[in-house]
């Protein structure tokens, strides 16, 4: 049976339980932390080329700042080495489609299939906003639609969101209400599910896809 089988999850609004014992909120934490403080330094001169390589193609800001919806339902700023033009939103919030975005700049392309426009988030984990692996934090724009048709997103609230996911792993780019209601279900079964053994293991998925250049 497929782990977050939509059958598997009550379907009224409840609001579905955090599986992970204080204990190990505080040791996963400690090692957010740490591991996030150490891959800052090991890949700093990858970063500081990703920088070089933004700015040199248009001039515009190499670093885009969002601000998105985490732990207890309060905002902070995402940061991510920016990969579109600069007015790619110019027009309202618009859900990124994948590798054949138009808004997509050429150096933007290169490393969005690498992943490295990720990088930055190493700094959000560092201080707190976000861990290795949880839900993928969303916009108040697009979560007021998804509560709409599923208040449990509300669920979500009770852990920091994370830079990888079993849903981002599973359901991909969600550019749809459809996938962005199935990417729910799997991160409310990872909510109630959630210990050491599957974080580890979904990291060494998310390592083994992006190391054999899988888009995800």
């Amino acid at each position: 049976m497929n782990e977050a089988d939509s059958s598997i999850l009550p379907s009224d609004p409840r609001l579905v339980a955090d599986n992970m014992s204080t204990a190990g909120k505080v040791a996963k934490r400690a090692f957010d932390c740490c591991a996030s403080g150490i891959l800052l330094a090991v890949f700093s001169p990858l970063c500081l080329a990703c920088y070089v390589a933004i700015k040199a193609e248009d001039r515009g800001p190499a670093i885009f700042s969002q601000e998105r919806i985490g732990l207890h339902g309060r905002p902070f700023n995402i940061y991510k080495f920016r990969s579109m033009r600069c007015d790619a939103e110019a027009d309202g919030p618009v859900l990124f489609s994948g590798e054949k975005d138009d808004r997509l700049t050429k150096v933007g392309r290169f490393i969005r299939a690498h992943h490295l426009d990720e990088l930055p988030q190493l700094y959000n984990v560092f201080i707190g906003d976000m861990a290795f692996v949880g839900h993928r934090p969303e916009r108040q724009y697009f979560i007021d639609r998804i509560m709409e048709h599923d208040p449990r997103y509300e669920s979500l609230y009770q852990c920091r969101p994370g830079v990888t996911s079993i849903a981002t792993l599973r359901n991909g780019y969600t550019d749809t209400m459809p996938k962005m209601l199935r990417r729910l279900r799997y991160d409310l079964f990872y909510l109630s599910h959630r210990s050491w053994l599957w974080d580890m293991k979904i990291l060494a998925q998310t390592f083994f896809r992006i190391t054999g250049a899988k888009i995800f």
